[in-house]
């Protein structure tokens, strides 16, 4: 589908009381919405469109206790980073086990969290192996770039 369709679109949305579109031509299909709550999906029943690669958190290492913001102090360790604004998930699905746990030891390229970012869901792997000390986020809440998500010993 053109891009230029798709902006005339948004064009079209944006200037009316509709809060959703949805256009099938062919085998393409574009939904648009605005407005509402966002439902989470369960990750497993997803195909993308196009394979990308896990994101690897971006890392950074605390030597001193760091405040955040609810003035409690983020334990020493390897401190994982968001790599994106989006919405945080712990699990694969609300029904799901979370993908790791306080105290849990972790292993290099393992799935830490997914951050959903435009109806992408992005795999957040580890960048090193140790035990998770803390975890920073929760589940559902917005995130930020560079936001501490966890604390890797």
């Amino acid at each position: 589908m053109d891009i230029r369709k798709i902006k005339k679109l948004i064009e079209l949305l944006e200037n009316s009381s509709l809060t959703e579109i949805e256009i099938v031509e062919g085998e393409e299909s574009v939904r648009l919405a605005r407005g509402g709550q966002m439902h989470a999906m369960p990750v497993a029943g997803l195909v993308p469109a196009i394979a990308a690669p896990p994101v690897v958190g971006a890392v950074a290492t605390i030597a001193e206790p760091v405040m955040d913001e609810d003035e409690d102090q983020i334990p020493e360790g390897e401190v994982v980073l968001a790599p994106m604004v989006g919405t945080f998930y712990g699990a694969s699905s609300p029904e799901a086990e979370a993908f790791v746990s306080l105290g849990q030891t972790v292993h290099v390229g393992d799935t830490l969290c997914i951050i959903e970012a435009m109806k992408m869901f992005n795999q957040i792997e580890a960048d090193f192996a140790g035990t998770v000390v803390a975890i920073l986020a929760e589940n559902g809440q917005p995130v930020e770039y560079d936001q501490p998500l966890f604390v890797i010993r």
